[in-house]
């Protein structure tokens, strides 16, 4: 649990300038947007190493950001028990710490052998953004659930479509 907490530590640094820590957390102002996020899946750091899990969550994957707080997310990719997943979700990040919005995903995923038989579950999975122009990158911190499902760090790189 440890360890765990101190990789999830060193993603929210990883992901915060040094500039930015000095600045103060906030909350964002809910305003609308109209932007489309292309993406090509997960690379996942996962908390049990010994598990022989796979790690590289190649997949295709779009995000809708409507407003500077929340955004709808809907994908596939090659799941850490190398299966095919699917999921669909809404991002609520009303906070930031300089520029990194933070947050979670509320939505639901299937795919998983040994969850539900692989048929959908709902998740809600903790989650930082960051975005400078045309790319960006979120950070999803996966809890583990029992022996159904295994935590890490996921990093999901995006384009902006327009």
């Amino acid at each position: 649990m440890i360890k765990s907490l101190r990789i999830a530590g060193l993603a929210l640094l990883a992901c915060v300038s040094g500039t930015a820590l000095a600045d103060t957390f906030e909350t964002i102002e809910p305003a609308p947007l109209k932007e489309v996020w292309i993406n090509g899946g997960f690379y996942t750091y996962h908390f049990q190493r010994d598990k022989d899990l796979n790690g590289a969550n190649g997949g295709l994957g779009a995000e809708w950001r409507f407003s500077t707080v929340a955004s709808v997310t809907a994908g596939r990719f090659y799941n850490s028990d190398r299966a095919y997943s699917n999921y669909a979700g809404i991002y609520y990040q009303p906070f930031k710490v300089g520029p990194v919005r933070i947050g979670a995903v509320l939505g639901g995923f299937d795919g998983y052998p040994k969850m539900r038989n692989g048929g959908w579950f709902p998740a809600a999975i903790p989650t930082l953004s960051y975005e400078y122009e045309r790319v960006g990158v979120n950070v999803a911190i996966i809890p583990t659930y029992k022996d159904r499902l295994y935590g890490g760090i996921s990093v999901q790189l995006k384009l902006k479509a327009f």
